[in-house]
């Protein structure tokens, strides 16, 4: 961490051949610490004069190194990977011995932090977000109805791939979901929608959704309608095996319009009777 020696420093001096502060030297690290508790230390480096052994020396950088640190690592933040070394006496050293006794704080001011791997030259891998592989639909589906019939379905790829690409928080309609008149069952015509939510489903499986019923004309939903809608939905992809953690449901009544109640026509209550899924997550 070479780049560190370009930030703010703080020195404290020691005594020959000691790893203790001295009272100056212990006051003067206490009045930094306490003017400094929103910063952050990101290395600490210990040196030593040329006197005695360089074994000695070694060791006694490192105990000088010790002894800041111990001082300082429950009073100011310090950088996870933070740096701590000691250079004994292998440095240039001063021909004045008092200034190679000594313990180097480097740090980042608050005010810098969010620029903290930048200001220490760390570069961040950027990680390529891999595309979604293409997920392929059939044309259409051919079902049977809960009356025995069977209907043949064109499905509509855009809708189904608008909602397995959709984010959090987005909510998507579904369109032309109808039910039979004041009541929870879908029309035959409409079974297909049923069947493109759950291959949505199946080919995304991290999807979670929260179905969404809306009425319109009635300012109360006496027969909790709306819920019973989004109920039939839940429940048919219950039975297909789709997992009830990545399941939910609500009525809102007609609490949310699309078009102010009363609506003036028969396009504006067909907008306001709907279905919408929520995507939860993605």
């Amino acid at each position: 961490m070479t780049s560190c020696f370009a930030q703010e420093k703080f020195t404290v001096y020691f005594e020959s051949k000691k790893f203790e502060l001295n009272n100056k030297e212990n006051t003067k690290l206490s009045t930094w610490i306490s003017e400094n508790k929103s910063n952050k230390i990101v290395a600490i480096h210990g040196f030593t004069d040329e006197d005695g052994t360089s074994g000695f020396n070694d060791t006694l950088a490192q105990k000088r190194v010790n002894c800041i640190f111990n001082a300082v690592k429950n009073q100011i933040v310090i950088r996870e990977d933070f740096k701590t070394r000691s250079f004994g006496e292998s440095f240039e050293q001063s021909k004045n011995k008092a200034e190679n006794r000594r313990v180097v704080i480097y740090y980042i001011l608050e005010i810098d932090l969010p620029r903290e791997d930048e200001i220490l030259g760390i570069k961040k891998e950027i990680v390529k977000e891999q595309p979604r592989p293409e997920i392929v639909y059939p044309e259409k589906l051919v079902f049977e109805n809960p009356n025995g019939t069977k209907s043949e379905f064109k499905l509509d790829h855009a809708f189904m791939k608008k909602v397995g690409e959709a984010k959090s928080g987005e909510k998507l309609i579904i369109e032309n979901l109808n039910f039979v008149i004041n009541t929870f069952a879908v029309v035959n015509e409409s079974r297909g929608k049923l069947y493109e939510l759950l291959l949505v489903l199946q080919k995304n499986p991290s999807l979670k959704i929260e179905i969404q019923g809306h009425l319109c004309c009635m300012p109360i939903d006496r027969a909790d309608l709306s819920t019973q809608r989004a109920k039939a939905l839940y429940n048919f992809l219950l039975n297909q095996n789709i997992s009830k953690d990545r399941l939910s449901y609500k009525g809102f009544g007609s609490s949310q319009p699309i078009y102010a109640l009363p609506e003036k026509d028969e396009q504006e209550r067909a907008a306001n009777r709907r279905v919408e899924i929520l995507i939860v997550n993605n």
